[in-house]
């Protein structure tokens, strides 16, 4: 990236609010089912886990307003110990007064959604491709998920999985467009069994859903998880 380019991330997109993608829980009402209570007890039980993000994701949605109710119930749960995203729906993030939101490539553009949201408000993007990763110097987004990553039964993706290692290629583009400070995530079919692999190749942390959420033992699958992704974090530091 040339000198100008640089100068622009750092100016202008450059990172706006912290956060930490290590355990990003997705709360998917596809996957998970609509009780609101349900919900926002696997929120609470991730959080006390050692979960450290959540996004309500409806891909689905038929009911605005008993996703809006939803999203409450969980910010309510877990009572601001660590942020409330929700995927694609800017409109229910500021209804709900969550954290922020998660965009896709073809959601609301991130300059409109910071226009909306505010300064303060988390933006986090999905990036499939080098184009996409390549994109991220001038996009006023706080971080990314890179993906999908392995198959999954979770969502419709019509794209391959792009593997461990186009994994590692896309977080080096996207290191490259943004520098370090811009944490980037991985997600889609990542597990207990894998998790390791992920970080080793790049990632900041990983986001999940059935890894996290299976019948309902979210406290301790979450626990058994950060544990696993840190320790795959502090190896990968020590090998740096």
């Amino acid at each position: 990236m040339s000198g100008m380019m640089a100068g622009m991330a750092e100016r202008g997109a450059g990172r706006l609010n912290p956060v930490d993608l290590r355990l990003y829980g997705l709360i998917d009402v596809g996957v998970l089912g609509s009780d609101g209570v349900r919900l926002a007890e696997l929120a609470l039980e991730a959080v006390a886990g050692g979960c450290t993000l959540l996004q309500y994701r409806d891909k689905d949605m038929e009911n605005a307003r008993a996703a809006l109710a939803r999203i409450r119930a969980i910010r309510a749960a877990v009572e601001g110990r660590v942020p409330v995203l929700v995927n694609d729906r800017v409109d229910l993030a500021l209804a709900a007064e969550a954290e922020g939101v998660h965009l896709g490539q073809g959601d609301l553009h991130p300059d409109e959604a910071r226009r909306l949201l505010g300064t303060g408000a988390i933006i986090g993007l999905t990036v499939k491709s080098g184009a996409q990763a390549d994109e991220l110097y001038r996009l006023p987004v706080d971080y990314a998920c890179i993906g999908g990553v392995f198959a999954t039964t979770s969502k419709d993706n019509p794209d391959a999985p792009v593997g461990l290692d186009g994994l590692q290629r896309l977080v080096v583009r996207g290191r490259l467009a943004r520098g370090s400070g811009l944490p980037l995530g991985a997600i889609a079919g990542i597990d207990a069994g894998n998790v390791a692999d992920v970080i080793a190749a790049g990632a900041d942390g990983v986001a999940v859903i059935s890894a996290l959420f299976k019948d309902g033992a979210s406290r301790d699958r979450a626990r058994d998880l950060r544990e696993r992704i840190d320790l795959a974090l502090m190896a990968r530091q020590t090998k740096n």
